[in-house]
C-alpha cells in the first residue's frame, strides 16, 4: 500500500518529485513561444519525465517509486473527474445536432479504424492500437491518460500513443489555417464551408483541445461563430469518452471470457472515473459554483494532469520502444488522412442534410 508506515515517507516524497517537475513544466508552457504553438504542460511534463526516466531516474531514491506510481495512477483518475467542471450540456445543446453527430461519427469510426488498422495491417499489439485511436478521436493525450487504466497498458505504450498525438496534432494546427482559406473563401461548390461549418469541421477533427482553440486564434479576422462552433464540438468530443471508455469495458470483459471459454468468470470493467466525469459536468452545468471558483478548479485540475503526465514519462524507458518500428507512426498518419479528409466529407455531408 502507498500510505502503509513503511511506505507513507517514500510515496510523499516521490509525489513532492512529481509536483516540482509539473510546476517547471506549467512555468515552461507559459513561455509565449511555446504558447503560441498551443503546446500543452501535459505534453511537456511528460517529454520532462522521459528525459528524467532515461537519464537521472537511478540518481533517485527507490522508496520514491510508489510516489510516482500514484501520481500516475490515482492523481490521474481523480484529475479527469474534475475535468468535468470544463464543460456543461448547456454549451453541446448550443451547437445542435449536427455538431453532436459529426462528433459520434467521427470518434466512433476514428477509433475503430485506428484499433483494426494498428492491429490487424501495421502488426501493433491491440493496447498501444487503442491507446493512438483514443488520442486521435476523442482529445489527446488527455483521452491516451483516461484510456490507459481500463486497459492497463504498459507505460512505455501510452508514451507512444501520447508522442502520436502531439505529432500529428501539430502538424493539424498548421494545416488548417490553411485549409481554410481553401474552404471558406469559395463562395459556392463542394469545398466551400460556412464559418459555423468549418468550426464543426476543426471541432470534430482536430487532437487537442488547445489546439482547437489555436487554429481560429491564428486565423486573422476569424469569425466567433467559428471560434465558438470549434470549440462547443471538442468539447462534445471530450464528454463522449465516458461513454466510449464504458463501451470499451464492455467489450474488454466479453472478449476475455470469450478467450477463456464460457464457464470463465470475467470481473465486468467499468471505468468508474468516467462515470464521474459526466457526473460532474452534470453538476457543473447546474452552474451553482461561480465562474471565477471553476476556473481556479480547472488551473488545479491542468496541473494534476500534468503530474499524472509527468509521472508517466517517469516511467518510460526507450529500450521499450524496440521492435515496434514505424507501425505507430503508420497508425497515427493514416487517423490523420481520416480526420482531415474523411472529417471534411462528413461535415458536409451532415451538415447540409440538416
Amino acid at each position: 500500500m502507498p500510505f502503509s508506515a513503511e511506505n507513507r515517507k517514500g510515496t510523499i516524497s516521490g509525489v513532492v518529485f512529481v509536483a516540482i517537475f509539473a510546476a517547471a513544466a506549467t512555468m515552461v508552457s507559459d513561455i509565449e513561444f511555446i504558447k503560441a504553438l498551443g503546446i500543452s504542460p501535459l505534453v511537456i511534463g511528460i517529454v520532462m519525465g522521459i528525459f528524467y526516466a532515461n537519464t537521472l531516474h537511478n540518481q533517485t531514491p527507490g522508496a520514491w517509486a510508489s510516489g510516482i506510481t500514484f501520481s500516475g495512477k490515482k492523481i490521474l483518475r481523480f484529475a479527469i473527474v474534475f475535468y468535468g467542471f470544463r464543460i456543461t450540456f448547456q454549451q453541446i445543446a448550443e451547437v445542435g445536432l449536427e455538431g453532436f453527430l459529426v462528433s459520434l461519427v467521427m470518434l466512433s469510426t476514428t477509433f475503430i479504424l485506428g484499433t483494426w488498422a494498428g492491429h490487424r495491417f501495421f502488426g501493433m499489439e491491440k493496447d498501444t492500437s487503442m491507446l493512438i485511436s483514443s488520442g486521435a478521436s476523442v482529445c489527446g493525450a488527455a483521452a491516451v491518460l483516461a484510456t490507459e487504466p481500463v486497459l492497463k497498458a504498459e507505460e512505455h505504450k501510452t508514451a507512444i500513443a501520447v508522442s502520436m498525438v502531439v505529432l500529428f496534432g501539430t502538424i493539424s494546427m498548421f494545416l488548417y489555417p490553411v485549409l481554410y482559406t481553401a474552404i471558406i473563401e469559395p463562395a459556392t461548390g463542394f469545398l466551400h464551408m460556412t464559418p459555423k461549418e468549418f468550426g464543426i469541421y476543426v471541432g470534430g477533427t482536430i487532437h487537442e483541445v488547445a489546439q482547437v482553440v489555436a487554429v481560429p486564434a491564428s486565423i486573422p479576422g476569424a469569425p466567433d461563430d467559428m471560434a465558438n462552433s470549434a470549440v462547443i464540438v471538442k468539447m462534445t468530443r471530450v464528454i463522449m469518452i465516458a461513454p466510449m471508455l464504458i463501451v470499451l469495458g464492455i467489450y474488454l470483459s466479453y472478449a476475455a471470457k470469450k478467450t477463456g471459454g464460457e464457464s470463465s468468470v470475467v470481473k465486468l470493467v467499468v471505468p468508474w472515473f468516467a462515470v464521474y466525469f459526466v457526473g460532474m459536468a452534470g453538476f457543473n452545468s447546474l452552474q451553482l459554483v461561480p465562474s471565477n471558483i471553476v476556473s481556479v478548479i480547472n488551473e488545479i485540475d491542468t496541473f494534476l494532469l500534468t503530474m499524472a503526465m509527468t509521472a508517466l514519462g517517469m516511467g518510460t524507458r526507450f529500450a521499450k520502444f524496440k521492435g515496434l518500428g514505424l507501425a505507430p507512426v503508420y497508425t497515427a498518419g493514416l487517423l490523420f488522412i481520416w480526420l482531415v479528409l474523411g472529417g471534411f466529407v462528413v461535415t458536409k455531408l451532415i451538415t447540409s442534410i440538416l
